[in-house]
């Protein structure tokens, strides 16, 4: 076995109560004055509501500028209200959107140049100030990765800064957070998080740590998701989402993703289509043209997601687990194909020479795709 790092968030507090421990974590981390990085929606919920009492007499500030596949102007944004108010740590509430935002600004209100010079890996040379990620989706698992997404819209695609420095000091992951999340969102983010559980089960870089949590996750999502979607006041089915979310974060966050998100980035970019919502209207696709590189692993997920797989063939199996995966996306109601967005088809030769060239996701992938590879699964999905 080759050696393997596995990282998280430095605290996770799981569970109904969760939120309840901040007032412990904020002076522990000695934040005296915290930035709450959410959007207006959540506001206007009420779901911030409940981070607020946990404040107690602190003073505190709340950004709420944050939009949904935020852009590079809302860090910028975000960062001067941070520096304006002296305050002195960071809160991210909301769906992997706010939190990216948190982590991007705690990246960003450190360095001395433009926040470009921190896109790409490891660009971010000393820890920021401290942050505390609760989501109120379960789906991106952003509260225990690396990485922070934000949309060029200049160049209409999706960029990462990737950090270890961009790991939360503390992940606090209650259901009762997500209580509030629209259908819509709770199918599209339920999608994304199975999305990370499938592409880490199939990375390159996969081990049996990731392949536990992969597995895991997938197994909850697939008997979860549809009762989340269905009602979404079962907590049961929230609580098991938001674990399900969690483990494929973990996930993803140590053996990475890869061809799926890689041809999602300049789908959303372009076309402002949902992160989650991208990966969902690609994932069958793009599992079919994997298959022949791991049609053993294919056929483990097949039975993570229900199928009876007992006397079939590997192949067999790998190719019930494309059904599956495409079923699960349509209970849910996930649109099918690319020109229900109005994408048009001649956008297709340009999307596929760009996902081509992000490597730091294509060489996760367990089959190697030219352009002309990604051509073909674009064509297929639309």
């Amino acid at each position: 076995m080759n050696t393997a790092a596995f990282k998280i968030a430095n605290k996770l507090l799981t569970g109904q109560g969760a939120v309840e421990q901040l007032a412990l974590e904020l002076p522990r981390l000695n934040i005296t004055n915290p930035l709450i990085v959410t959007d207006a929606i959540l506001i206007k919920s009420g779901t911030v509501e409940h981070v607020l009492k946990q404040l107690g007499e602190r003073r505190y500030g709340i950004y709420d500028g944050v939009e949904p596949e935020p852009e590079i102007a809302i860090v910028e944004a975000c960062a001067k209200v941070y520096r304006d108010g002296g305050h002195d740590g960071l809160i991210g509430v909301g769906g992997g959107s706010a939190i990216d935002i948190a982590k991007a600004v705690a990246g960003y209100v450190g360095h001395d140049g433009a926040l470009e010079e921190l896109f790409g890996v490891d660009q971010i040379k000393r820890k920021g100030p401290p942050l505390i990620a609760i989501p109120t989706t379960a789906g991106t698992g952003s509260e225990v990765t690396n990485v922070s997404i934000l949309s060029d819209k200049k160049a209409q695609l999706k960029k990462g800064i990737v950090s270890d420095y961009l790991l939360p000091d503390v992940a606090l992951v209650s259901p009762l957070m997500t209580l509030t999340c629209p259908r819509g969102v709770t199918a599209a983010s339920g999608v994304d998080a199975l999305v990370h559980a499938v592409e880490s089960y199939l990375s390159v870089n996969a081990s049996p740590i990731t392949d536990a949590l992969a597995i895991g996750a997938i197994k909850l999502i697939a008997k979860a998701l549809p009762k989340a979607y269905a009602n979404p006041a079962d907590l049961l089915a929230r609580e098991d989402m938001a674990t399900a979310s969690l483990m494929a974060g973990m996930a993803f966050g140590n053996a990475g993703v890869g061809a799926v998100h890689a041809l999602a980035y300049p789908l959303g970019g372009r076309f402002n289509i949902a992160h989650g919502v991208s990966n969902a209207l690609l994932l069958p696709y793009v599992m079919a043209w994997n298959k022949l590189a791991c049609v053993e692993r294919m056929a483990e997920i097949a039975a993570a997601l229900g199928v009876q797989t007992h006397g079939l063939s590997d192949k067999a199996a790998a190719d019930l687990a494309v059904e599956a995966m495409a079923e699960l996306c349509a209970s849910v109601d996930i649109p099918k194909g690319m020109r229900s967005f109005g994408v048009p088809e001649d956008a297709i030769p340009a999307m596929a020479e760009e996902a081509s060239k992000i490597d730091r996701l294509m060489r996760n992938n367990p089959r190697r795709l030219t352009a002309g590879d990604i051509e073909q699964i674009y064509r297929a999905a639309y």
